[in-house]
């Protein structure tokens, strides 16, 4: 796993305060989040979400497409129908576009950054 944080898209594996899950985000070469998953109780199973993500993010089939007017997302799907996560929220339909191709562009291959890790 990388914990090089100077790299332009990656995906982030943090725990939350709230609920104590483990969640991924895939973040932008902006540094905005495009991608994040649901909450997960053991890490493990988050690390294998980041995995699914990165075998399914390619292939058109596993996207839908949802929400109406200015509240636009989409979510990725693994191949069992189980959900793998959501986007963000988009105001066009152009702008999902290309958080799709985004994500289809970059996740495969991009790094995890993983935040649970404290370094001393």
């Amino acid at each position: 796993m990388s914990t090089n944080t100077s790299l332009k898209c990656k995906f982030e594996v943090f725990r939350s305060t709230v609920n104590n899950q483990f969640y991924f985000r895939l973040r932008a070469e902006n540094s905005e989040p495009i991608f994040s998953s649901e909450g997960y109780i053991r890490k493990s199973d988050c690390l294998s979400g980041v995995t699914s993500v990165r075998k399914h993010a390619t292939q058109e089939q596993y996207y839908n497409r949802l929400g109406q007017a200015a509240n636009l997302y989409f979510t990725l799907e693994a191949s069992n129908g189980e959900p793998l996560g959501r986007s963000e929220m988009y105001t066009t339909l152009a702008a999902r576009e290309i958080g799709i191709a985004s994500v289809k562009a970059n996740a495969p291959l991009a790094p995890i950054v993983d935040l649970t890790v404290v370094n001393a």
